[in-house]
């Protein structure tokens, strides 16, 4: 078992009204803490989805497990090959290597707070996917960066084979 200790002198506090937002309806991402930030310790933001919408294609982290807290709303989240629903203050924490993946069910709403820890720095990840939804870059330009975020993906049937 490794021991992470964190390196930070301050306390980190991010006022709603000051976190970027990265997207718009139906996936909007509010960059709340970075690696940096942190000492490591941990990285988070809080992902909103509207009317069903996808959060994350499958992937797995090789070093950060990953927290996904259901502040209100209903989820699908993959954890290996099992999908379960998370409903308004359930929590799933899934392992390093192990893949996941996370949805609004089908018409509803989600609201998430997800965190990885150890930390990795993301908020260039999520600004990364802004400019893929802009045009401004290509969804192959992610194969490039996966090690760079910790983030590999990979293909699910159960994922897949969720929704007819």
């Amino acid at each position: 078992m490794s021991l992470i200790v964190p390196k930070f002198d301050e306390s980190v506090v991010v006022r709603e009204a000051e976190a970027e937002v990265v997207g718009r309806a139906p996936t909007t991402v509010r960059l709340l803490a970075d690696s940096s930030s942190t000492g490591g310790a941990l990285s988070t933001q809080r992902v909103t989805l509207t009317g069903g919408a996808d959060g994350a294609a499958p992937h797995r982290h090789d070093n950060s497990a990953e927290m996904f807290f259901l502040l209100d709303g209903a989820a699908e989240i993959l954890c290996g090959d099992e999908v379960l629903t998370a409903g308004r203050g359930d929590l799933v924490v899934v392992p390093p290597g192990r893949p996941h993946a996370f949805a609004a069910v089908p018409g509803a709403d989600a609201d998430l707070l997800i965190v990885l820890a150890p930390g990795v720095e993301r908020f260039e990840y999520f600004r990364h996917l802004r400019r893929i939804a802009l045009g401004e870059a290509t969804r192959e330009s992610l194969l490039e960066v996966q090690d760079l975020y910790d983030n590999h993906f990979m293909s699910s049937r159960a994922w897949d084979g969720r929704r007819p």
